[in-house]
């Protein structure tokens, strides 16, 4: 069955900020595989979450390239696509005691333990060294659904 165990609903996925912005900026190399996973998110492959904490990051990151409008946009397309995963006090105070070397990458991973998703998936898997969840870079990601039956 591949790397997922489910066989009824789409493995639900936290997708990083890193992934959204090499979307939104067209960034080489990462683009095409990370569009491919925002494209797994709009068909309902994968059920697609981005944390409610990472918008705020996105706009800033966007903005500066883009300019607000077109930002704007993006992120209600991204919002569109995505489900909000909550950041909640719960998740918040398990980011505080996390041993994690960035503290954006301690509030990624609670808000995905916390919000029950069965993946991260991420360019810097390297960040989440140790973690319970299963943490997955792009292109591991699009090999396990193309290689799932």
């Amino acid at each position: 069955m591949g790397v997922f165990e489910r066989e009824t609903q789409p493995v639900k996925v936290l997708i990083d900020t890193n992934i959204i912005v090499d979307v939104a900026l067209d960034r080489d190399p990462f683009f095409a595989q990370s569009e491919q996973i925002v494209r797994f998110a709009e068909l309902k492959q994968i059920e697609g979450y981005i944390s409610a904490s990472t918008f705020s990051d996105l706009y800033y990151v966007i903005r500066k390239t883009k300019g607000k409008d077109w930002t704007l946009q993006f992120l209600q397309q991204m919002a569109m696509i995505c489900q909000i995963a909550t950041v909640d006090q719960t998740v918040v105070s398990m980011a505080l005691i996390a041993n994690f070397k960035d503290f954006e990458d301690a509030i990624q991973y609670s808000t995905a333990v916390i919000n029950q998703l069965d993946a991260i998936v991420t360019r810097n898997s390297q960040d989440f060294v140790g973690a319970a969840l299963q943490i997955m870079t792009p292109d591991a990601l699009i090999q396990a659904l193309i290689n799932s039956p």
